[in-house]
């Protein structure tokens, strides 16, 4: 129970990590706060519905919660907000869409943190774990997508390899205020791709298997938790080795 009696934002709860992020803190006695626009608002069930895109009404949100919960323990930025063209080959996409997306992907967290940092401050302790990629960290093998409809978008590599390069930033930068911030950094998660994605991505991971949400929620529970308390500005693959070789 390493998170009992904290209360934790998270951010996109309703998603494939999202859900097993949130069942993980609920399991070690956290309440999970959670943040997406697809369930209706329920503050019985800790339930929120907010678009995140929107600074208005993100800002209300917050206010809520701040009165509502008190203290904000830790926060967890796992939201994905994405244009419709979202997976569009580099050469095609328009930058009005690569725009769009860096806004409501990587300026979103900004304002959030923004936010929720000026009121752990106050009660001088909180965890911040922003959902990263192993794309933020190396580049990209097009060859996974080799037979298949499938692409990585180039937004996607920018806004990660921005979040995890941020991410040291307010580390440093609130380190006086005892509030800590890592990146957790999930390789290739397996999610009814097609079989041909599957195959060509098991073939070159050192372990030989997509990751599960499983694997992934434990480790962001940990960084919430007093157990880490002296972890701060890292960032954490979990790829099944992918970026050890």
């Amino acid at each position: 129970m390493i998170l009992k009696g904290k209360n934790i934002i998270v951010t996109g709860s309703e998603g494939l990590l999202g859900k097993a992020i949130v069942a993980d803190i609920q399991k070690e006695g956290g309440i999970a706060i959670c943040l997406d626009i697809s369930h209706e608002t329920a503050p019985e069930l800790h339930r929120y519905k907010v678009d995140l895109t929107h600074q208005e009404e993100t800002e209300n949100t917050l206010i809520k919660l701040f009165e509502a919960y008190h203290h904000i323990d830790g926060l967890v930025n796992n939201a994905y907000p994405r244009t419709k063209d979202w997976g569009t080959k580099m050469e095609e996409v328009a930058l009005s869409s690569f725009r769009q997306n860096v806004d409501w992907q990587l300026n979103s967290i900004f304002h959030l943190i923004q936010l929720v940092s000026n009121h752990m401050i106050g009660f001088n302790q909180g965890s911040v774990v922003n959902i990263a990629s192993i794309y933020g960290i190396v580049g990209n093998d097009f060859t996974l997508y080799d037979n298949t409809n499938l692409t990585s978008p180039v937004a996607y590599s920018a806004i990660k390899g921005g979040l995890i390069n941020m991410n040291r930033y307010l580390a440093s930068y609130f380190g006086k205020n005892n509030l800590r911030f890592n990146c957790v950094s999930p390789g290739g998660i397996q999610d009814q791709q097609p079989d041909e994605f599957i195959k060509n991505y098991n073939a070159k991971v050192p372990m030989k298997r997509m990751g599960t949400p499983e694997d992934i929620a434990p480790t962001v529970s940990f960084l919430l938790s007093e157990k880490s308390k002296y972890i701060t500005g890292q960032n954490i693959a979990i790829d099944g080795g992918w970026t050890a070789i």
